[in-house]
């Protein structure tokens, strides 16, 4: 096995020590090592797992274009819990930064940040974690993971795809959206970027905060063809507004009926429009309730939500800054990128097979270049997560989005099964709305490593 070793005097300290692994290093893995390494009070090992060799605030960010902004603002940030200034102050530090940001801003917490910069913050915080930790060993693993088993004594045994084991204490699962198929988007585009300057006509499937980030890079890349947006439902991100917009929503009490909470929604939009708010400051409050909303709906009405609302409630959460927003609205404008609604069928050699909307039949639609960016959702048919599937130590959510996990990102699985098996991050996409966003992934870290310390206490006194 190739592990890279952080380096730390207690590197080979020996003893029944606390063993932690974290499978993925994005940023809910690094998010997660963290909140490790500041919660946990005993000596311990981490090892972080992962195929990709290089170690950054997260594989998603490393692989980001110095041109690609977070969506949401910098207050909102922070990886330090009872800290929500520590990313704007790392951010006043930062001397380049500083003098590239605007004197006439707000604020540095209202700002929108490049995807790089944020990964240089946490990639910064962990290793400043790391170094407060001089009892901790971190070892990193660029392997693949084959399978996550129980052992008769209770612990996971993790077995490598080279054919070695190790076994932990806690296993944690945090592969995002799901390791084979994000991969294998960013290899298109990287491939798309080295040749497609001459392509005329260029597709993008999807309809988030992913397509606005392609079809904007193709124009700074020099492109200037035909871009033909594809997406199911038709719904763009909506923007930001240009200065903060704090939660508000009444308090009364909210209906529970699917049909009767989106009238009351929309009311409560209005209503903070017409006393000087923003609908965004609504938005931000409904996701304060997000969470117990989900859980207090029946079944069917989830599976509702998701086929006629979902697009929805995601163009008005997942916001662009103002002015991506009004860039994205002059491109429209031209003529030279236009948005379709239309169902993706299969990508063929002279374009994509696709069933536009209000048609039955399916047509071939010509382009140079189909990229695809729509949104992945948790791969359950990855081996690692299959395995666990079915052995029982995990269940999908009621609507077989993703894992069921508890806020903290326990798994929820066998009854018989012992404590320590987490997936963070969108993996509980199905159970927690809105724990593909940075704030929820915090929080949840934090919560992870707390249940782990609490449960490690008693190997501490009896050591």
């Amino acid at each position: 096995m190739t592990v890279h070793g952080f380096a730390s005097p207690y590197s080979s300290y020996q003893g029944d020590l606390l063993n932690v692994a974290v499978i993925g290093r994005g940023f809910s893995g690094m998010m997660m090592a963290i909140a490790l390494l500041k919660t946990i009070r005993q000596p311990f090992r981490l090892r972080l797992i992962d195929p990709m060799p290089t170690v950054s605030g997260g594989q998603a960010l490393l692989t980001a274009r110095s041109t690609e902004i977070l969506n949401s603002r910098a207050r909102d940030l922070s990886v330090s819990t009872g800290e929500p200034k520590d990313f704007t102050r790392w951010l006043q530090a930062n001397a380049p930064f500083r003098q590239a940001v605007s004197a006439a801003i707000p604020g540095f917490g209202q700002i929108f940040v490049p995807k790089s910069t944020f990964s240089d913050y946490v990639f910064q915080r962990f290793s400043e974690a790391l170094a407060e930790r001089k009892d901790v060993s971190v070892q990193m693993s660029s392997e693949g993971v084959a399978s996550v088993r129980v052992t008769e004594s209770g612990l996971f045994e993790i077995a490598f795809e080279e054919g070695d084991t190790g076994r932990f204490h806690d296993v944690i699962l945090a592969t995002g959206f799901g390791r084979k198929r994000a991969e294998s988007r960013l290899e298109a585009l990287d491939t798309f970027a080295e040749g497609g300057a001459d392509a005329e006509h260029v597709v993008v499937l999807g309809s988030g905060l992913r397509v606005v980030d392609q079809v904007l890079q193709l124009r700074d890349g020099g492109f200037r063809g035909r871009i033909t947006i594809v997406s199911r439902r038709g719904f763009l991100p909506q923007p930001h507004t240009r200065l903060p917009a704090d939660a508000v929503f009444p308090n009364h009490p909210m209906p529970s009926n699917l049909r009767q909470i989106v009238r009351f929604v929309r009311e409560a939009c209005a209503e903070a429009e017409e006393n000087g708010w923003s609908w965004q400051a609504t938005m931000n409050g409904l996701r304060k309730r997000a969470r117990t909303l989900w859980s207090s709906l029946p079944p069917s009405e989830k599976r509702q939500f998701n086929r006629h609302l979902r697009s929805i409630y995601d163009a008005h959460r997942n916001r662009l800054p103002a002015d991506v927003h009004a860039r994205l609205e002059r491109e429209l404008a031209t003529g030279q990128t236009e948005l379709r609604r239309g169902t993706a069928i299969e990508t063929v050699t002279s374009g994509l097979r696709v069933r536009w909307a209000g048609e039955t039949e399916e047509s071939l639609f010509a382009a140079s270049e189909v990229i695809d960016c729509r949104c992945l959702a948790p791969d359950l048919c990855e081996p690692v997560i299959a395995d666990l599937l079915k052995g029982g130590l995990a269940v999908t959510d009621e609507l077989d989005l993703g894992l069921a996990v508890n806020p903290a990102g326990e798994l929820l699985g066998s009854k018989n099964r012992p404590a320590g098996l987490f997936a963070i991050g969108p993996l509980g996409l199905g159970s927690l709305p809105d724990i593909d966003l940075v704030p929820e992934i915090v929080t949840q870290t934090y919560a992870a490593a707390s249940l782990i310390d609490a449960r490690s206490m008693p190997q501490l006194r009896a050591g």
